[in-house]
C-alpha cells in the first residue's frame, strides 16, 4: 500500500485513529487492575442495492464500527463491547469488563495468546480494493444482471432480484503484550436469483461472484446468464427409489464437507470430547492421495489474514498429507485445554487448498468437471444439500439433497426430494476423486468431490 494512497484515504486514516483509541483503551484497562487485557476494534462502510423486476428494492448506506475487551484479573475474565466509540463509551466499557471479571469463575486456561506467538506487525496481503460507485451505477449494474438472466429463457417467469454490495472497512486489534495490528479490507458481491417455471413446476436458483477486487468480478450479465442456466436444469425433477450410489458432490457443494471435517478436529469440540476425531494425530483420515494444505497470505484472497482473532501470527500448515492428519485447529484457550500450544484457529480457518497438485486416485491431473462425471459413471450429482443432519460426536450423518442422476458419466435428469446419509468416517475414507474445478469463493479451495458410495433414500 503506496504511502498516497495512506495519505489520501480517509478510511486509512480513520484506521490509524483507532490504532490511538485502542492503545487509550488497553492503558486505561490496566489503570483499572487488570492483569491483562485485548480489544478488538472494526468498523466497515460501503453500500448495498437491490432490484427485483426492473425495479429498485432496496438501497442501503452502512458506515458503523463496534469494539470489544476483554480484562484478565488472576485468572478471572471480563468482556464488553460497545457500538458508540466516544471516549466516555469506551471507558464505561472498560469498567464494565473489570467489573464483571471480579464474579466470574477463575480459570488456568485464560488469557492472552502467549507473546512469542503474535505478529507484532500486519503484512500487507493486498486485501483493501476499494470503488467508489454511485447509487445509479449500482443500481444499473444490478439491473443488468437481472434483466440478463429474465431474457435468458422465456420460462423464467420471476425474479427474487439481483443484488450488488460493496464494502471496505478495517480491523484492529491490541493487547497488553504491545501488540497494535491493524489492516485494511474490501469485498465486493453480486448476485442474481429467478425463477422458472414449466408445466405445474417451478423451481428457484442463484449465481454469484465475490472478490475483493471490483475490478475482478464476474460481469452482471455472465452472473444473470449463470442462474438462468442454473434455475431451467433443475425444471421437471423426478425422485429415486432408495439405494447405494456412487455421489459427486459438486465443488460450491463440496466445501461443506471440509466443513465437517474442520468442526471435527477443532479444539472446542476436541478438549469437550465431542468429535469423532479424537487423538487422531498421525491417523489416517482420507486416501493416501489426498492432501491438504492452509495458505493464510495468498495475496487478495476471501480468507486470507495475517494474524487470527487473538493476533497470532497465521502461518502456512500442512492439515492433512498423504491422507494423515497432521494438526488439529486450536485457539489459545482450546489448546490449553488440551496442553498443547495454538495454531492461530481463532475466527476460523485461511484459505485451505484441498489436493493443491490436483491428483486423484487414478493419477489424473487432468480432473475437470466432465472428467468427475465420467469417473462417477452412474450414480447422483449433488447441487444443493438442505437440513443440518450431522452428528460431530459420532460422525452420522444424514442431510435432504437436489441435484441430477448420472448415468455412464451424462447428466440424465434433475433429482429433487431426495435424503443422502452415511458416516463422515467412512466418507472420508470413501473420496475416490477430487477436481481440478476448484471453487474459490470461499476459505475452502477445492474442487467436486466423488464418494465411493452412499445411502441415498428416494421414495
Amino acid at each position: 500500500m503506496t504511502a498516497q494512497k495512506q495519505a489520501t484515504d480517509p478510511l486509512l486514516t480513520q484506521l490509524e485513529q483507532v490504532k490511538d483509541r485502542v492503545a487509550k483503551v488497553l492503558e486505561l484497562a490496566k489503570s483499572l487492575g487488570a492483569d491483562g487485557a485485548e480489544v478488538a476494534m472494526s468498523r466497515q462502510q460501503g453500500l448495498s442495492v437491490g432490484t427485483r423486476l426492473g425495479e429498485v428494492e432496496n438501497v442501503e448506506f452502512t458506515n458503523d464500527g463496534a469494539l470489544g475487551i476483554t480484562v484478565y484479573q488472576q485468572g478471572r475474565k471480563g468482556s464488553a463491547s460497545t457500538a458508540d466509540l466516544s471516549e466516555k463509551a469506551l471507558a464505561q466499557a472498560v469498567e464494565a469488563a473489570v467489573n464483571i471479571a471480579k464474579y466470574t469463575s477463575v480459570d488456568d486456561c485464560s488469557g492472552l495468546a502467549d507473546k512469542g506467538l503474535l505478529a507484532m506487525q500486519a503484512q500487507d496481503l493486498d486485501l483493501y480494493h476499494p470503488v467508489a460507485l454511485s447509487t445509479e451505477q449500482a443500481i444499473e449494474i444490478a439491473k443488468a444482471c437481472e434483466v440478463s438472466a429474465l431474457e435468458s429463457d422465456q420460462r423464467i417467469t420471476n425474479s427474487d432480484g439481483a443484488n450488488l454490495d460493496c464494502y471496505s472497512g478495517f480491523k484492529v486489534y491490541g493487547n497488553s503484550h504491545g501488540q497494535l495490528v491493524g489492516y485494511p479490507s474490501s469485498r465486493h458481491s453480486l448476485s442474481c436469483v429467478v425463477i422458472a417455471g414449466s408445466d405445474d413446476d417451478m423451481q428457484r436458483d442463484y449465481a454469484y461472484d465475490v472478490n475483493r477486487d471490483f475490478s475482478l468480478l464476474e460481469s452482471g450479465t455472465s452472473i444473470g446468464k449463470k442462474a438462468a442456466t442454473e434455475v431451467i436444469s433443475r425444471l421437471n425433477p423426478q425422485k429415486l427409489s432408495t439405494m447405494k450410489v456412487p455421489v459427486l458432490f459438486r465443488a460450491d457443494i463440496a466445501n461443506t464437507i471440509w466443513g465437517h471435517f474442520v468442526a471435527a478436529i477443532s479444539g472446542g469440540n476436541l478438549y469437550r470430547k465431542s468429535s469423532f476425531l479424537l487423538d487422531a494425530i498421525g491417523k489416517d483420515i482420507f486416501p493416501e492421495f489426498l492432501s491438504i494444505q492452509e495458505r493464510p497470505h495468498i495475496l487478495k484472497a476471501l480468507a486470507s489474514s495475517a494474524f487470527d482473532s487473538e493476533g497470532v501470527l497465521t502461518q502456512d500448515r500442512d492439515i492433512i498429507t498423504q491422507g494423515a492428519l497432521q494438526t488439529y485447529l486450536l485457539t489459545s484457550y482450546s489448546a490449553r485445554k488440551l496442553g498443547l500450544t495454538t495454531t492461530g484457529h481463532a475466527g476460523g480457518i485461511h484459505n485451505w487448498q484441498v489436493n493443491d497438485k490436483n491428483i486423484t486416485s487414478k493419477g489424473n491431473k487432468d480432473a475437470d468437471f466432465d472428467a468427475m462425471l465420467k469417473t462417477l459413471g452412474t450414480g447422483l450429482l449433488v447441487t444443493e444439500l438442505m437440513g443440518q443432519g450431522v452428528n460431530i460426536v459420532n460422525g452420522d450423518y444424514s442431510r435432504g439433497a437436489a441435484g441430477f442422476w448420472v448415468e455412464n458419466g451424462e447428466i440424465m435428469y434433475p433429482v429433487s426430494e431426495i435424503t443422502i446419509a452415511g458416516n463422515l468416517a467412512k466418507m472420508f475414507k470413501g473420496i475416490i476423486a477430487v477436481g481440478t474445478d476448484v471453487d474459490t469463493h470461499g476459505s475452502i479451495r477445492t474442487g467436486s468431490i466423488l464418494i465411493d458410495e452412499m445411502q441415498v433414500a428416494g421414495q
